[in-house]
């Protein structure tokens, strides 16, 4: 009689105890399928197109859709929030996982699993990108080594270009050119120039959305970033707190993020090639100027007296804009802040199989291919 109580008991006991929930196995099980899927990337190139342009870019455009009617950035609040979120989330844990060390190990295990959507959510919606085909291969340019002659001519026909795009752009006395419209009316505009970009370049992904300014530009700053694509929300930000003409550069290299370009110098050159297919001169102006600031920074590491030679023949009110920027940019130049951000990003992008934060100057490679055909 004994016995029978003891077993009769025996169930309520075990079902009183805590178990890992079942969307935290669900989890588990998402994150080991993307496991298998990010080394699926890293072996086949084509596999990785493949995935980029049919099936993350369905997870890019639903969540860029699901976020872009909100006003702010959904993204910088949930960063914002974090802090809050967390001790939140330990006082309830506490709460409801404190009676037993197991209790505190399924508490964690359960916080590991939240830890993997975010994982799950890159790998589907972004990861691939860094895998395929390289940018150059998609516009069948040669790449190769540079040579000072190059970054030379190449700095030289943006700086003509630049010549033909200042005369249509305002300045203002204190250096800075000025954008004639408003941040909306520029996703406009920059939307208006992927809709021409998609008919020439069939990798892209076609989507409308926005770049949302970020609301802490100014601390922003001291991070040296000016626009973040954030892959968990879909939305690309932009740093408001910079000079007017990095700023419709900068959203087309945030849109590209979005498009399914994931690459660094590759978005940054598919920014240059979106604005030049822009009706409005300050957008081709904005691009014209960014890519020659890094084959000019390029060319002066390479052969200092061709640099003097090319900035001689800059507009004037250009070589005031880039002394103006110089004067900006000096209260940010050295900060902590900048130096987390560049090793966060640093390895974020080492993680990826790049070339890390070195990579955003490697858009002189592209561009000095590009142009290449033209030199004489």
């Amino acid at each position: 009689m004994h016995d029978m109580t003891a077993r009769a008991h025996a169930p309520a006991e075990t079902s009183g105890k805590k178990r890992l929930p079942r969307f935290a196995w669900i989890l588990y099980a998402v994150t080991a399928a993307c496991a298998v899927l990010m080394l699926l990337f890293w072996l086949f190139p084509a596999f990785s197109d493949f995935f980029t342009r049919h099936i993350g870019s369905v997870l890019r455009a639903v969540l860029a859709h699901l976020t872009s009617w909100l006003p702010f950035s959904l993204a910088e609040y949930f960063i914002l929030l974090s802090p809050a979120i967390l001790v939140g989330t330990v006082l309830f844990m506490v709460r409801r996982y404190a009676d037993s060390w197991r209790d505190v190990g399924i508490c964690l295990l359960t916080l590991l699993s939240i830890l993997g959507l975010f994982f799950s959510l890159f790998t589907v919606g972004f990861a691939s990108a860094y895998h395929g085909s390289t940018l150059d291969q998609k516009l069948q340019m040669e790449r190769r080594e540079v040579s000072a002659e190059e970054l030379k001519q190449t700095a030289l026909i943006l700086s003509e270009q630049l010549n033909a795009e200042a005369e249509q752009v305002s300045f203002e006395s204190g250096g800075f050119s000025v954008m004639p419209y408003s941040l909306n009316e520029m996703n406009t505009v920059l939307n208006a120039a992927y809709d021409k970009a998609y008919g020439k370049y069939a990798f892209l992904q076609p989507l409308h959305s926005r770049t949302k300014p970020v609301m802490l530009s100014e601390l922003m700053s001291y991070t040296h970033i000016t626009g973040v694509y954030a892959f968990f929300t879909g939305e690309a930000n932009l740093n408001v707190a910079f000079p007017d003409y990095t700023l419709p550069y900068t959203a087309a290299h945030e849109l590209a993020h979005q498009r399914g370009i994931a690459r660094e110098d590759e978005a940054n050159f598919m920014a240059f090639l979106v604005c030049m297919e822009a009706d409005d001169p300050y957008v081709r102006y904005s691009a014209y100027l960014s890519l020659y600031e890094y084959v000019a920074s390029a060319l002066y590491s390479a052969n200092p007296q061709y640099y003097t030679e090319v900035n001689a023949t800059l507009p004037l009110a250009v070589r005031f804009e880039l002394k103006a920027f110089s004067d900006f940019f000096e209260k940010y130049n050295k900060s902590v802040a900048a130096d987390v951000s560049e090793t966060v990003n640093n390895t974020f992008l080492v993680m990826q199989g790049t070339e890390g934060t070195k990579s955003y100057g490697m858009v002189v490679d592209l561009a000095v291919a590009f142009y290449r055909p033209s030199m004489t």
